[in-house]
């Protein structure tokens, strides 16, 4: 098979290749997965430069999420699943960016037909961590939640979630271009982090809406004026 693989952790991505690789072989417990498709996120370009919170022994494929078919499964997992259309993880030893990947069965997550295999390629990573996040806050009972990086895919999931929960979201942002993008999509309460008053404006915020939550995807010196 085919499959994109880093040698080794570098700024940059001049040190990916285009490699043949041998076809995985499933263990106990695992299926194979044959990619239909796989995205790129942040995290995996993170990853790829070693700057991301997990690492795998290189050479190594990247990408953490895809879509595809069980064409084969390991010892333990039920035959009938192979042939199904699937979202999946990456294992421990593979990554998404293949023409096959190697991974548990609990992994691997059943589509419907109505759901394109494009569309289920990019269902795990922000969708999930989208609705554990909004979970969160439910659980806490919080009016409202303070959200950095609001301009991302994921920033708009965790939008359009607390909408329907009824939590308001206090959107933060670098550029006053995002911020005149979210508000014509009808964010209500967005916050440009450069702007002078941005920390009076935050504070007048949530004090006004309650928030006492916040999601914070950028870290270093604006997580401590989140605070």
């Amino acid at each position: 098979m085919r499959a994109v693989v880093i040698s080794r952790y570098a700024p940059g991505f001049d040190h990916l290749s285009i490699e043949e690789r041998p076809e995985p072989k499933p263990r106990r417990g695992e299926v194979v997965v044959r990619i239909a498709a796989s995205p790129i996120n942040p995290s995996d370009l993170s990853f790829v430069q070693g700057m991301y919170g997990i690492r795998k022994t290189p050479p190594v494929v990247p990408g953490f999420e895809a879509s595809g078919v069980i064409t084969a499964v390991g010892e333990g997992v039920d035959t009938a699943r192979i042939g199904e259309r699937v979202a999946c993880f990456a294992g421990d030893a593979y990554g998404t960016w293949a023409e096959f990947m190697a991974t548990s069965q609990r992994a691997a997550l059943p589509v419907p037909d109505s759901v394109s295999l494009e569309q289920a390629s990019m269902m795990l990573v922000n969708p999930l961590t989208a609705w554990a996040l909004i979970e969160k806050a439910r659980t806490a009972g919080v009016p409202a939640v303070v959200q950095t990086a609001a301009a991302s895919a994921l920033g708009g999931m965790i939008r359009r979630l607390a909408a329907r929960h009824g939590i308001a979201v206090i959107d933060i942002v670098r550029r006053e271009e995002q911020a005149a993008a979210l508000r014509s999509e009808g964010a209500a309460h967005v916050l440009n982090s450069t702007a002078e008053d941005f920390d009076s404006a935050l504070r007048e915020q949530c004090r006004s809406l309650g928030a006492a939550l916040g999601f914070d995807a950028v870290g270093g010196d604006l997580t401590d004026r989140v605070l």
